[in-house]
């Protein structure tokens, strides 16, 4: 696979290539693998909020206003 970039986000990326010591298609390789397993992670996560809503388990918007004023004014 072949992809073409905008010669400004080239320049940036072989920059922060070179700092790690790293290839910039091997940064491209870390950077995509980063973002599939996190949308996948994500993808779950929301998943599992909605069977608990659909399950009956929720948290009032009144109910996190106090949790947070709990947490910033013990």
């Amino acid at each position: 696979m072949e992809i073409s970039l905008a010669p400004k986000i080239e320049a940036r990326l072989s920059k922060i290539a070179s700092e790690a010591g790293k290839d910039p298609s091997q940064v491209v390789q870390e950077l995509v693998a980063d973002y599939l397993d996190h949308d996948e992670w994500f993808k779950r996560e929301v998943e599992k909020g909605l069977a608990s809503l659909d399950g009956g388990k929720f948290v009032s918007h009144e109910e996190v206003g106090r949790k947070i004023e709990r947490i910033l004014r013990p």
